[in-house]
């Protein structure tokens, strides 16, 4: 019965949870729990990814249109069970930081935790140096099912400089997760990170306008 927004808003929460604990588990990271993160982890958090890319579409049609299909039963296991199980078994890093960030500005209030979390997972990759191959199915699918890819689309139309670095400071405090990279990460690279996402972002989408 609930406004399909908010499950999409669960799928860009669960989007991380995949290449969060890939970074975490690779970096032999201590997971949420202060322990070791698990293979089983890992693959769950995998899964997760792979039922929201072929799901996730299908889900959202049904819940616009008030009816239960098998796709919306397979998405709830992967934003529920799975993105859980994936994030406090292995771990966060870059993608939860930056919404972390980007909450230090009243213009994103208005906008969802899963939300941020989808554009922070675009900052992550572009932070790490991803390939296109990993970053253009994940473009594919937010773009597909509504999550955004473009500082606009989270209430960000403009973003001064003052305010970009307050949001990259915020992402980088002592004791955030973007610490769990495999480098040292600095605000004038997560800066840079979220202007770069935004570039992409809007190149993506005029690309691929109908």
């Amino acid at each position: 019965q609930a406004p399909a927004r908010l499950l999409v808003a669960g799928m860009g929460d669960a989007l991380a949870t995949w290449f969060e604990a890939k970074t975490c588990v690779d970096g032999h990271i201590q997971n949420m729990r202060g322990g070791a993160s698990t293979r089983s982890a890992e693959k769950l958090a995998e899964l997760c990814y792979n039922i929201l890319v072929e799901d996730g579409p299908d889900a959202k049609r049904a819940v616009e249109r008030n009816v239960v299909n098998p796709a919306l039963e397979r998405l709830v296991e992967a934003n529920t069970l799975l993105s859980g199980l994936g994030f406090e078994s292995a771990g966060l890093a870059a993608a939860h930081a930056v919404h972390n960030g980007l909450t230090a500005t009243p213009l994103t209030h208005p906008y969802y935790h899963g939300e941020k979390v989808a554009y922070g997972l675009l900052t992550q990759l572009i932070l790490e140096g991803k390939p296109r191959s990993v970053i253009d199915p994940v473009l594919t699918f937010s773009s597909a099912v509504g999550l955004p890819i473009t500082l606009a689309e989270i209430g960000l139309t403009e973003l001064p400089n003052d305010m970009l670095s307050q949001v990259a400071q915020r992402a980088t405090a002592e004791g955030e997760t973007i610490h769990n990279e495999p480098f040292e990460v600095q605000p004038d690279m997560v800066a840079d990170a979220i202007l770069a996402a935004d570039s992409m972002g809007r190149a993506w989408q005029d690309q691929h306008k109908e």
